[in-house]
């Protein structure tokens, strides 16, 4: 079974998970970006050694990988925000 996409998605449902903690707890959104990113560089190194068939074969894709993931919950987050006209926070 390929569960290496799978894997990249979860990295990404994670970190948006994360940025909504992180914007609970009251530290400014303006670091939210570099939380997830940088949660999402670790999740990828992870992801390289426990996800069978990841999109990465060695550590530097990985975290590359990673940190995409990880700034796609951002854009994620933001789209839902734009094209729903909603502001939560």
């Amino acid at each position: 079974m390929d569960f290496g996409i799978v894997g990249v998605a979860g990295i990404t449902v994670i970190c948006w998970l994360i940025g909504q903690i992180v914007k609970a707890t009251g530290i400014d959104n303006k670091w939210i970006p570099c939380i997830v990113g940088a949660v999402g560089g670790l999740l990828g190194v992870v992801g390289l050694y426990v996800i069978p068939d990841y999109p990465a074969q060695e550590i530097i894709t990985a975290v590359a990988v990673g940190i995409v993931s990880g700034m796609a919950a951002t854009g994620v987050d933001q789209m839902g925000k734009q094209l729903g006209g909603v502001d939560n926070g």
